[in-house]
């Protein structure tokens, strides 16, 4: 069967380094296979999400030289592909209306994991039907997915054998937005299904969510990809690169670099070369593999920190 992996950004901002690591890693994986790469972009919400950011990713991507296959779906034109999806849970009796805020999400009596994530408890699973109307006087619900008590497991392409208990360590979580807009979880799913994608790269911030998502694709009679989650690339005090600080990202690194420069720096920070040395995304292909991708968050190159 043939490799389809795939690069699928938030355009919420311009990309950081952060995300040319994953869009290349994605990249590197698929062409060291003989595979496609495709490119999607998730703006779902597209008051975040303008077009004009979308198309800077486009001409980043070109620039550095990660070409893709086939034409770009935006996740926002592919509401009604969804809707169906969204059907067939509500056929299977899945899906019910929450009307919690988010604060009532957050407090303290909510069940916490370890990482800050919170265990959603149930309190709109059981309205009747009287309650329901009388709260949607006030408030637009969400709509929430009822999960089993069941352990999912995979492996993950990094970090290895990895497992969850939907029921204890995710709860019902949401597929719809109060206001209309479809979650991630869902649309992520009927996407990579229906693109035929059979790895998925993407950081270790969102290994928690692939086995909610793993489900989703059995409920569907999907046959769910590999997953890789890669290390998340740091600056040199351990913070994790956001697009919230706007942290290095690919409008000032092309006044200041060549895109071999950066996939060179990239490549030896996730240890696929010995020294930062200028090389193209297409000579590093043959020799990829994933075993020499390190478990450990990885460090911005001493070459970007200069002049910061």
């Amino acid at each position: 069967m043939q490799t389809i992996g795939r690069f699928a950004p938030s355009p919420s901002g311009r990309m950081h380094l952060g995300n040319v690591l994953c869009a290349l890693l994605a990249w590197l994986s698929a062409r060291h296979q003989g595979g496609q790469y495709l490119l999607r972009i998730e703006d779902l919400d597209t008051l975040r999400c303008p077009r004009s950011y979308a198309e800077l990713i486009l001409d980043d991507l070109r620039w550095l030289g990660l070409d893709w296959d086939g034409a770009v779906p935006y996740q926002s034109e592919r509401t009604a592909i969804y809707e169906g999806y969204e059907a067939i849970l509500r056929e299977k009796g899945l899906l019910y209306p929450c009307f919690c805020s988010r604060a009532a999400l957050h407090a303290a009596s909510a069940p916490h994991l370890s990482d800050g994530r919170v265990v959603y408890a149930g309190t709109c699973r059981d309205l009747t039907p009287e309650q329901v109307v009388e709260k949607r006087k006030t408030r637009s619900p969400a709509t929430r997915v009822r999960v089993p008590d069941e352990e999912v497991r995979f492996t993950d392409g990094v970090f290895g054998a990895y497992r969850e208990n939907l029921a204890r360590e995710c709860g019902d979580f949401i597929i719809r937005r109060s206001d209309g807009v479809f979650a991630y979880q869902l649309a992520v799913v009927v996407d990579d299904a229906l693109s035929g994608v059979t790895e998925v790269v993407r950081g270790a911030d969102l290994i928690s969510s692939t086995p909610r998502q793993i489900w989703l694709h059995r409920l569907f009679s999907f046959a769910p990809p590999a997953f890789v989650h890669i290390p998340l690339l740091c600056d040199h005090d351990g913070r994790r690169l956001s697009k919230r600080d706007e942290d290095l990202d690919l409008g000032l690194l092309r006044q200041r670099f060549t895109p071999e420069q950066v996939i060179g720096a990239l490549a030896c920070a996730a240890g696929l070369l010995d020294r930062p040395e200028p090389v193209a995304a297409r000579e590093l292909a043959a020799d990829f593999a994933w075993d020499k991708i390190p478990r450990h968050d990885l460090f911005l190159p001493d070459v970007f920190r200069e002049g910061r």
